[in-house]
């Protein structure tokens, strides 16, 4: 063969692996971060500034005397604000390696998800914080519709916002497809298995488990099942790619959150 056809052959692209117990380990502080968002912030701090005297605060739940529809809207709200506060960063880190620009595009991912997708879920059934915040108004059919259209749009605009953010600013490239099932489907494995883990020794009973947590984590999250194929053809690496390579700071990161998730916060903390 000679020197001009061998030039002629486009070369490969160079495989990416990436350290998967890595990619777990930022997938476990992320989802904690979110989970705390939600339940702690959202729900505990918004409840004690606006009149309950105590509580406890759990893994899957929240639970007060002190009720109101501003209670109820409050884990959705802190997820959303958050994810815009993680997507603000992520947009700034230009120089930061690949592992933190992954922690962020992550941590904005499982709060869009679960605030988008808690509308979309109160909306199908008429169950969880939403159902709480238009239970009793007028046309609830109609509260629903809206929570059921809003959810879905909301959902899809957040999956495909995730998907470019992930190209542009994680340097994943569109045709990276292996990598990219790595890369998205740890992450939901990971939240799915830590509303297990957390919520079994909650004090407010096991069926939260069942009838909230693991549904509302295996579909809120699930959009990271299938984003990558709504991704845009335009979208293209704007940061520098690179490998997850194994961190011990973040494994060791992850196995102290985890603790501390399970048995500590998973078993309800009176505040």
């Amino acid at each position: 063969m000679t020197v001009e056809k061998l030039e002629a052959i486009p070369s490969a692209p160079v495989e990416v692996s990436d350290d998967v117990r890595t990619v777990c380990a930022i997938s476990v502080v992320a989802g904690i971060l979110a989970n705390v968002l939600h339940e702690g912030l959202g729900h505990a701090v918004t409840a004690l500034l606006s009149g309950a005297k105590s509580g406890v605060l759990s893994t899957v739940a929240w639970s007060s005397e002190f009720d109101t529809r501003l209670v109820a809207a409050g884990g959705t709200l802190a997820n959303l604000a958050a994810a815009l506060i993680f997507c603000a960063v992520l947009f700034a880190s230009i120089d930061r390696s690949v592992r933190l620009r992954y922690f962020l595009l992550v941590s904005a991912a499982y709060n869009v998800f679960d605030g988008t997708g808690y509308l979309l879920f109160s909306g199908v059934t008429n169950f969880g914080d939403w159902a709480v915040v238009i239970a009793g108004l007028p046309a609830h059919w109609l509260w629903r519709t809206l929570l059921l259209v809003i959810g879905v749009a909301s959902y899809y605009a957040a999956a495909v916002a995730v998907g470019i953010a992930l190209v542009r600013y994680v340097g994943v490239r569109r045709d990276e497809s292996a990598r990219l099932r790595i890369l998205l489907f740890v992450p939901y494995g990971t939240a799915v298995l830590l509303a297990i883990a957390g919520g079994l020794l909650n004090p407010v009973g096991v069926q939260l488990v069942w009838q909230s947590a693991l549904p509302g984590s295996a579909g809120a999250h699930s959009g990271l099942l299938w984003l990558q194929y709504s991704i845009p053809k335009g979208a293209v690496p704007e940061r520098p790619a690179g490998v997850i390579s194994r961190s011990y700071a973040w494994l060791g990161l992850a196995l102290a959150f985890s603790t501390v998730f399970i048995f500590v916060l998973g078993r309800g903390i009176r505040l």
